[in-house]
């Protein structure tokens, strides 16, 4: 009788949300499981490859085993992404930038690993949620993270509103994100939607060299636009904490 292998593990390896300055602020954990695994499971190829040959410039790409996982791939390959840690290698999931499973395709591989019974281990590393949130003195208690708002302008607009009511009723934080380049067109709708004294935090560029996170009323907003073109940014929506 053929012995069953035991699993192996799945480690979530956060990456870079600035590449320059990578060193600074990724824990020592993270260059062990990447010099230790030789399976990895990635939102984007190149930047991966990249930066595991910043990590450790020995190791020799071409002998690991990569699987791409993005909004492009198919649900119905997630089994067989499986089979290489069931028979027993452990895998790295890396985001594109970031830590895996939020804001991130990786946690329906996650998921499915769960039902599977394989270990899943997080490790330590930045999000650019959590820094925005901890920067931008709005409620840190009770906060919700809306993915994407809705590219149609009518909608979006509806839904600024929506939260901004939410905010006004509950207390609660609200964080979203945009496709970069559509930035100004998102942050023009929330001055022009939500109430002057309502409180907006623009966290943009985290970790970057070019860092801006301010917190502001749109009424204070209207007088001084940034240009947020191309950047990757966080936005917040929040209530006065304070007297």
């Amino acid at each position: 009788m053929t012995q069953k292998s035991i699993p192996g593990k799945i480690y979530l390896v956060p990456t870079p949300i600035d590449e320059d300055n990578f060193n600074e602020y990724l824990p020592t954990e993270i260059s062990e499981v990447i010099n230790s695994v030789d399976y990895f499971v990635v939102e984007e190829l190149k930047t991966a490859r990249r930066f595991i040959k910043k990590i450790n410039r020995e190791k020799i790409i071409d002998n690991c085993l990569f699987n791409e996982l993005n909004e492009h791939t198919d649900p119905k390959i997630l089994n067989d992404f499986l089979i290489p840690i069931l028979n027993g290698r452990s895998a790295a999931i890396l985001s594109e930038a970031g830590c895996p499973g939020v804001a991130d395709p990786g946690q329906n591989l996650i998921a499915l690993a769960h039902k599977k019974n394989i270990e899943i281990i997080p490790l330590v590393g930045p999000s650019s949620l959590l820094l925005a949130l901890m920067a931008s003195g709005l409620n840190g208690q009770q906060f919700k993270f809306n993915g994407y708002l809705p590219k149609d302008q009518n909608a979006r607009k509806q839904k600024l509103k929506e939260l901004e009511a939410d905010t006004h009723k509950t207390g609660t934080t609200h964080l979203f994100i945009e496709t970069p380049y559509r930035n100004n067109h998102l942050f023009g709708d929330i001055l022009t939607t939500l109430p002057p004294e309502s409180l907006v935090c623009v966290a943009c560029e985290l970790k970057a060299k070019d860092e801006f996170i301010k917190t502001k009323t749109v009424a204070e907003w209207k007088t001084q636009v940034p240009n947020l073109d191309k950047k990757n940014t966080v936005f917040l929506i929040g209530k006065k904490q304070y007297a």
